[in-house]
């Protein structure tokens, strides 16, 4: 049986361990109030931006060059650039494995591809650098503070790769930020663009061609999509590791509720006991 002071230690190391995880609770929930206004204001203008695209493209129909426009040309998928958004550090809980299982699902569902990963995150870097993947790109630090600058300079990497046949498809992997207690896996195809489904039909009056208009906002829809995918993680990064650090503290707590109670019970043995030999010694004396 532990002696009181092991138990003591015990208790207080635990404790330490609660005010950490309370205090990295409360850091993340200040972080998350700022990276979810930030996703609340973006998802407006990429919904825009997309029925924008679809009217473009409805209107541009006709011509045969917006057909050709390189960031719609679909070819077999032999070269394959995976974008992969993973946090920076853990003590999420299970949000950085789930983005790694579905990355590897993705590369176990085309074996026959060469399939290159650019990642954006140092534990998806990391997990994949280490098993021998190929990594043509890595950018650690981004989602402390996304900005759109970084963003696009992925995209545009990435579509002057995919303008020159480097590569033929190009997929996002990335989690979504649905609520505090929700965030929702996402894989979507980046280029070739698909074009969205088109809603309310809008009447547009171009004094450029529509394929000219077409072929300026499509990198711009890029662009944003990579930019969003990375506020999202991030909300959803914090989110997950705000619950996870609120479980921790909770069940700090509970070990020390119980070890308090077990300490009592030591102490209260250790007390009969003591009184049990001074009653014996005493009963001893008198005979």
């Amino acid at each position: 049986m532990a002696n009181l002071r092991d138990i003591r230690n015990r208790i207080r190391s635990v404790r330490n361990t609660q005010k950490v995880t309370r205090a990295m609770k409360m850091v993340s929930a200040a972080k998350l109030r700022r990276a979810q206004e930030q996703v609340l204001s973006a998802r407006p203008y990429a919904e825009l931006l997309r029925t924008v695209l679809a009217n473009l493209a409805a209107a541009a129909g006709g011509d045969d060059r917006a057909s050709s426009n390189p960031l719609l040309a679909r070819r077999p998928e032999n070269r394959v650039l995976l974008l992969l958004f993973t946090s920076d550090t853990g003590l999420a809980g299970a949000f950085n494995t789930n983005l790694i299982k579905a990355a590897q699902q993705f590369l176990g569902e085309h074996p026959e591809a060469d399939t290159q990963i650019e990642a954006v995150g140092r534990k998806g870097r990391d997990f994949f650098r280490k098993r021998g993947a190929r990594i043509v790109g890595e950018h650690i630090g981004v989602l402390g503070k996304p900005r759109f600058e970084y963003a696009a300079g992925i995209a545009q990497q990435a579509i002057e790769r995919f303008r020159t046949a480097e590569i033929d498809a190009v997929y996002l992997v990335n989690n979504e930020f649905k609520s505090m207690l929700a965030q929702r896996l996402s894989l979507s195809r980046l280029l070739p663009v698909e074009i969205p489904q088109r809603g309310d039909m809008v009447d547009y009056i171009f004094e450029q061609p529509p394929n000219e208009v077409l072929e300026s906002v499509l990198p711009r829809f890029v662009e944003i999509e990579v930019f969003r995918a990375m506020l999202e993680t991030a909300a959803a990064y914090h989110a997950a590791r705000m619950m996870a650090m609120d479980a921790a503290t909770s069940n700090a707590g509970k070990v020390i509720d119980t070890l308090t109670l077990y300490m009592n019970r030591v102490r209260q043995a250790a007390i009969t006991k003591e009184i049990i030999e001074v009653v014996s010694g005493a009963t001893a004396a008198q005979e």
